[in-house]
């Protein structure tokens, strides 16, 4: 294949086309408050394309395609400390759906940057159209060649059917040989960055539901990390559409009357939520997440074991929660992240010497087989998080 052949307008648009399908299934990737904070710029512009080059070290040549993936800062959460590994995180997840997407249209990634701070792309050339409030977090050069890494159709399966699933599971023990094959890093991951354990014993599964119960209705007695919970909560059709984001009523609560979504609004609104919770309504919403822990099969638990971590291990630990829940989807098997334990430090360093789990906890999960189906939560329009430079 010739440069001119590379830059061809059939060349062009068979990639704009793989992308465009590419995001549309990276926009189902999952997110801390499904706030969805990742960016997508596609560098286009020929000192987008020169200082992209120059960052990796490839030939700015006809042959290659640049992308570049960035934290969308309007959309990140901001209120704990743990909010800035689960940013990264949940921006890594998406960048490893959409580049497992790409590779299953002949899409090879053939060179890739972590960016620290605010290394962002305009320092190195004049890019004036990327936007100053996205941070740059990974660049990477992608080449046609070669055929499919996995099945798109596979693939596409896999990613409309994973989604966070709140509802019981089935107590009955997951079978080991399964647990295993999801504990495995996929061949071109980095076996290294990530530990992965399951939680399946009976007292394995009580150590998390009685810290849980004990501590996890801090999320509603912190006032401002109940603030920004708060603020994603969608109560009517109509939110879920304007903002395409957060949790839809129904996904928490399951169907609600009028009557009762008043009355959940009316004691979730965070003034209110104060007030309760000098009563121990933080107490009994938590004691009803733990028990959905202990009812079901088994934990999943995800760290650094190097401690914490910088963009490429965030990249990393993004990628094995992608894996890891695709892989879960195509066995039949819902996840639903516990998220208020990682995004407090103290919680999360005393759960860890609980658990006896070195480095950094980054992930943890029920899952199991959902005894009720359970409706995705909203995303917003593929192009909403794309853009050429």
């Amino acid at each position: 294949m010739t440069p001119s052949d590379a830059r061809s307008p059939f060349r062009e648009r068979e990639f704009t086309d793989a992308l465009r399908h590419a995001a549309g299934l990276a926009a189902l990737s999952p997110s801390s408050h499904n706030c969805q904070p990742w960016a997508l710029a596609r560098l286009e512009s020929r000192p987008a394309r020169r200082a992209a080059a120059d960052l990796l070290g490839t030939p700015d040549d006809d042959g290659h395609v640049y992308l570049a993936l960035a934290l969308d800062l309007r959309r990140q959460l901001t209120t704990l400390p743990g909010h800035f590994v689960e940013m990264r995180v949940s921006c890594a997840a998406y960048w490893r759906m959409l580049t497992r997407a790409l590779a299953a249209q002949g899409w090879t990634t053939v060179a890739g940057r972590a960016h620290e701070g605010r290394d962002l792309l305009p320092a190195r050339a004049p890019v004036r159209s990327w936007p100053q409030d996205w941070s740059l977090l990974w660049t990477a050069a992608l080449r046609r060649g070669g055929g499919p890494a996995e099945s798109l159709t596979a693939f596409r399966v896999a990613a409309h059917a994973r989604h966070t699933n709140r509802g019981p599971y089935e107590a009955a023990p997951l079978p080991a040989p399964l647990l295993g094959e999801l504990a495995r890093p996929r061949p071109d991951a980095d076996a290294g960055a990530v530990e992965v354990r399951h939680l399946a014993s009976a007292a394995e599964r009580e150590a998390v539901a009685g810290f849980l119960a004990r501590h996890g209705g801090i999320d509603y007695s912190h006032p401002a990390a109940w603030r920004e919970t708060h603020a994603f909560i969608r109560w009517s059709p109509a939110a879920v559409r304007a903002h395409g984001d957060g949790f839809p009523a129904p996904l928490l609560f399951g169907p609600l009357t009028r009557a009762r979504t008043v009355a959940r609004r009316i004691a979730l609104a965070p003034p209110v939520m104060r007030l309760l919770c000098r009563f121990g309504y933080d107490r009994s919403l938590a004691a009803g997440l733990a028990e959905t822990v202990r009812q079901g099969p088994a934990v999943v638990a995800m760290s650094f074991p190097q401690g914490p971590p910088g963009v490429a291990d965030a990249f990393a630990g993004g990628a094995r929660i992608a894996d890891y829940w695709l892989g879960a989807a195509r066995a039949g098997l819902a996840l639903h992240p516990v998220s208020v334990l990682m995004q407090h430090d103290e919680l999360r360093r005393a759960l860890q010497a609980e658990l006896g789990i070195s480095g950094q906890l980054f992930f943890l999960s029920r899952v199991g087989r959902p005894l009720t189906a359970y409706p995705r939560s909203p995303r917003r329009a593929d192009a909403a998080a794309c853009r050429t430079v």
